[in-house]
């Protein structure tokens, strides 16, 4: 049992999403922090093109790299905020990075390892229709998704927010 060609582009996307999630947070550039943040979210795309949620993908493109486009525009191009932005990290919260990471690493591997991950529930190849995409989506029942949807919408207006207060002059 070899390797497939969808299991090499599997990798080389996740390389490539993994490579530039770390670029986007180690670089010290806002424009290139956001377009490493572009590919990743590319990238995203990619994967779910390559699992067969097409619908997924055209939304991943539309809704996210379309907003960092829009990030380009009103949020770094027209601010001229083209500053450095690295700052002097002292050891300890180096090492507390470190540690948190290392543990995040090890509860996601410890998760993925002890839960039987339902793989065979969608049929490979078949995509499902979008009405019980959207029913999932909004759904309140086991496996449906309204309550991280809502939180995630109270992220993003934080971040709003915070963006907002930052940008505003003093």
């Amino acid at each position: 049992m070899g390797i497939t060609l969808q299991e090499i582009v599997f990798y080389t996307v996740a390389v490539m999403i993994a490579a530039c999630s770390v670029l986007a947070v180690t670089t010290g550039k806002i424009l290139r922090a956001a377009t490493y943040l572009l590919f990743v979210l590319f990238g995203t795309a990619g994967i779910y093109g390559i699992l067969g949620y097409t619908f997924l993908g055209a939304v991943q493109l539309m809704v996210y790299a379309g907003g960092i486009v829009v990030l380009y525009v009103f949020s770094i191009l027209l601010t001229r905020s083209d500053k450095d932005m690295k700052y002097k990290i002292s050891r300890p919260k180096l090492w507390s990075m470190l540690l948190t990471c290392i543990v995040g690493a090890g509860l996601v591997l410890f998760l993925v390892f002890t839960n039987g991950f339902a793989l065979n529930m969608i049929p490979q190849g078949v995509e499902l229709p979008v009405r019980e995409i959207g029913l999932a989506l909004i759904g309140t029942d086991k496996y449906q998704y309204v309550l991280p949807f809502e939180v995630t919408s109270i992220l993003l207006l934080a971040c709003m927010i915070g963006g907002i207060l930052i940008a505003r002059k003093h």
